[in-house]
């Protein structure tokens, strides 16, 4: 299924840049960033839930914010986009 994970870390101080860091390094081993804090990620459930629990124990629930968008197997009809196009596919294998 298609996940999209956003997130809004807090980084007044040396420990929120940190756990931005963590938290977008942990997003690009999964999928792919579309935008500064959104990645789009195919993921199967036990994937997503572990992803979920790792970036919960990153996060500060306090300052921070972390939603994920389940957008399912069909998401081809639920996304437009428009303006320039970065030719990702989510299919396609993903190479750092």
């Amino acid at each position: 299924m298609l996940v999209l994970i956003t997130y809004d870390v807090n980084t007044e101080d040396a420990a929120g840049r940190k756990r931005l860091r963590q938290i977008a390094k942990q997003c690009v081993n999964y999928g792919q960033r579309v935008q500064n804090s959104v990645f789009e990620c195919l993921l199967d459930a036990a994937q997503c839930r572990m992803l979920q629990a790792k970036l919960c124990s990153i996060m500060d629930a306090e300052r921070d914010s972390l939603r994920f968008y389940y957008l399912g197997n069909q998401y081809k009809t639920k996304i437009e986009h428009f303006g320039r196009d970065t030719s990702y596919q989510p299919e396609e294998l993903l190479l750092a």
